[in-house]
């Protein structure tokens, strides 16, 4: 069975920082990218960023682009969002999707097969 469990998330102020991990277990870690997406209250699950499988290259959303890091450590089964100089809008929930490498689609949440099940990350002022 396959599981993605994202942890970090929590309730931080604006400018803060906030890392944000997903493990997974049940697949073949090295064989899936893997992206971030958010869901804000009432606005469609947007895409944040993406990895690929081996970790050589990096997706963002202009939004976050220059603020939020992704990476990964295949032998830990583990992606992670860094995320810096977090605004009220970064607010949402954070889910880390996995994509079989043989898939197209990086931005794109039909794409990805498999979910965690999200973790909050609230900014305050």
């Amino acid at each position: 069975q396959v599981q993605l469990v994202e942890s970090g998330g929590g309730l931080v102020q604006a400018g803060d920082s906030v890392r944000l991990s997903c493990t997974a277990s049940g697949l073949a870690f090295s064989n899936y990218g893997v992206g971030w997406f958010r869901q804000a209250p009432g606005k469609e699950r947007e895409f944040v960023s993406a990895i690929n499988r081996s970790g050589s290259t990096q997706y963002y959303a202009d939004s976050v682009k220059g603020r939020f890091t992704v990476s990964r450590d295949n032998d830990k089964n583990t992606a992670f969002l860094q995320m810096n100089s977090l605004k009220l809008e970064d607010t949402a929930v954070y889910y880390c999707a996995a994509r079989h490498y043989t898939r197209s689609g990086t931005d794109i949440p039909g794409s990805y097969a498999h979910w965690g099940q999200g973790t909050q990350v609230t900014v305050s002022s």
